[in-house]
């Protein structure tokens, strides 16, 4: 019975002792990770989803082709009369005019996809070159021009780029602030200490990505802007033939970037 005791006893003391080694050793790793790191890594996220977005349908690889601002595509439907309209037989002759058509263009900031038939995609950020890939029944309303008046004139990609780069600056800036090191104190026993980073670097770190915030609002507003409105014109003008839609992906993209952004500026500005 003692025998019992004593090993449960001792199975009980060996549970704590490994638990309280976990504990301290985790004490000990997590000083390490700062709260500048917590910032870096939310920065780094947000400049992979903004060079994703900018990539977006630049080439044919996997997945690129997903990401875009406006998709406009030939469907037929029946055409909504409306009492504005003049003459809604025209509708019927556009119907007759697209015929079987099922080209669909996705256009992105350095580049458009066109897919004429169903099977894979063709990018290119020449349009020219895209239309004498397709004959003129697979494109008889010319979408394909259509979608690159609308990356040429209207699409505004250096926005996001500058914001790109302030964002990288920032990263770099924030790279230099001390981190965690151990110390000796008075009575000679080792503790760990983390100075305070430079006060005219912190300021400047928050300066620049406050910036690069501002930019990505002003970017991601005027995308998700434009792309609903030339959305919402190509389909009325198509009416019965022509169908649009705005790009998702590229739409969740650019705000939860502008998301982390903003977080890491209040989060400094706490902090400060």
């Amino acid at each position: 019975m003692a025998s019992g005791t004593h090993t449960t006893s001792s199975s009980s003391s060996s549970t704590r002792i490994i638990a309280r080694k976990f504990h301290l050793g985790w004490h000990r790793f997590v000083p390490f990770l700062g709260y500048h790191h917590v910032l870096m890594i939310l920065i780094v996220v947000a400049i992979i989803l903004l060079s994703l977005l900018l990539a977006g349908c630049s080439s044919s690889s996997p997945l690129i082709p997903g990401i875009f601002l406006l998709s406009i595509y030939y469907q037929g439907y029946e055409a909504h009369p409306d009492t504005a309209q003049v003459d809604y037989s025209f509708y019927g002759a556009l119907k007759s005019f697209a015929g079987n058509a099922q080209l669909q263009a996705r256009v992105g900031y350095f580049g458009i996809c066109v897919n004429p038939d169903g099977g894979s995609w063709l990018c290119s950020n020449n349009a020219t070159a895209l239309a004498k890939e397709v004959s003129v029944d697979q494109d008889p309303l010319n979408l394909i021009w259509l979608a690159a008046q609308f990356k040429d004139m209207i699409v505004f990609p250096y926005l996001i780029i500058i914001a790109i780069i302030f964002a990288f600056i920032c990263l770099l800036l924030l790279a230099t602030f001390p981190g965690w090191h151990e110390e000796e104190d008075s009575e000679g026993s080792e503790r760990e200490v983390k100075p305070f980073p430079s006060r005219p670097v912190s300021q400047i770190a928050l300066a620049i990505i406050f910036i690069s915030s501002i930019f990505v609002l002003v970017s991601v507003l005027w995308q998700h802007t434009a792309s609903v409105a030339a959305s919402v014109i190509a389909q009325d003008f198509g009416n019965g033939v022509v169908k649009s839609g705005v790009g998702s992906s590229a739409m969740v993209m650019g705000w939860f970037s502008f998301t982390l952004l903003i977080i890491v500026t209040i989060a400094w500005v706490g902090l400060m």
